[in-house]
């Protein structure tokens, strides 16, 4: 198949492009689509048949769920939802369009395909004024998990979308590099308190300014056992791996800069924080950004993932931001690439 390029910087000017690239997903095909968070691989929500390519294209384990994106107006949640509570409605409208996805029961007619057999459906509203225009032009909900091959670091431009499933989709739409870089946050409002299944690009501070208390389920900090279902994507499976294998070391940014230097040798791959880079000029070392700018890291963390593969690295030991902001999520993503190979050094006096 070839995949048909779509390059969609802002909806003006682009009316042709859109309705193309929304003419795709009606008729059942998959087509990559930006967001502020990642780029996903969208289909028909609906179309059951639409949603098993998305399956098959990624290589994705039929157990995880996918979220389904929405327009920028509330009464869509009412047509694909049932018994949606007021939080709902006051979290779409303080934090959408954006990194947030809630939880919420089904409606029927959303298939077992979409949900992964739950009776459950995420929802949320992509802050990326293209993918809302072919959402509207398509008229339907969009099923899109991120656009990565499956178990691979996600992708934050269009060029990473076509490395991993060109030729097995119709279409992407190039709309930029992803402003936020890691998936969004995901929120179970079926549960009191709601609970974070997945941290992303919404922190969690900022959702506890609305919700008050929100639980936080093991899963966001360990792997899910062979016998447990996932609620949510990103819980179950190992996901965002590069080919050699990451430890992930946690703890004060000077202590853990001191402890991969002792251990990186030429073959090691390193991800660190900007104001150590040039201590690992013998490894293979990229930046994640400063210690202190969270937000450049979740832009980053995909992508330095992303390159060890092109390298001949061995392992990769990669330093790891605190839980504050976006830490959580960017902690998240990079254990979830280890596999949950973790060394703590947050409890030692010396190393």
């Amino acid at each position: 198949m070839q995949t048909k390029l779509f390059t969609i910087p802002t909806p003006v000017g682009h009316e042709r492009e859109i309705e193309a690239a929304a003419a795709l997903l009606r008729q059942g095909q998959l087509v990559g689509i930006p967001t502020e968070t990642v780029y996903g691989l969208g289909a028909d929500a609906l179309n059951p048949a639409a949603v098993a390519a998305i399956y098959e294209a990624k290589g994705r384990p039929s157990d995880n769920p996918l979220i389904i994106h929405v327009p920028n107006d509330k009464s869509w949640l009412s047509r694909y939802c049932l018994d949606v509570p007021p939080l709902a409605y006051a979290l779409a409208e303080t934090f959408w369009p954006g990194p947030l996805t809630m939880i919420l029961k089904r409606n029927p007619i959303v298939p077992d395909r979409t949900t992964g057999g739950l009776d459950t459906v995420g929802v949320r509203c992509p802050d990326h004024p293209a993918t809302l225009a072919i959402i509207r032009a398509a008229d339907r909900p969009i099923a899109a998990p991120s656009a990565n091959t499956s178990g691979r670091p996600s992708c934050t431009t269009a060029r990473e979308v076509l490395e991993d499933v060109g030729g097995k989709i119709a279409g992407v739409v190039d709309g930029g590099p992803c402003a936020v870089g890691v998936e969004s946050t995901i929120l179970d409002l079926t549960v009191t308190p709601p609970r974070l299944l997945r941290p992303g690009g919404m922190p969690l501070e900022a959702l506890e300014a609305v919700c008050g208390e929100i639980a936080i389920d093991a899963a966001t900090v360990r792997q899910m056992g062979a016998g447990e279902h996932p609620r949510a994507p990103g819980m179950k499976y190992r996901h965002y791996a590069p080919k050699a294998p990451v430890t992930v070391i946690t703890g004060d940014p000077e202590r853990t800069a001191d402890y991969i230097a002792r251990q990186a040798g030429e073959k090691t791959g390193v991800i660190c924080f900007e104001e150590f880079l040039d201590r690992f000029s013998g490894s293979v070392a990229v930046s994640l950004g400063p210690v202190g700018d969270k937000g450049e890291q979740a832009r980053r963390v995909f992508s330095d993932l992303r390159f060890f593969d092109q390298t001949p690295v061995t392992e990769i030991l990669a330093q790891c931001p605190d839980q504050g902001g976006l830490g959580r999520a960017v902690a998240n993503r990079l254990k979830k690439a280890a596999g949950f190979h973790v060394i703590s050094l947050e409890n030692e006096e010396s190393v």
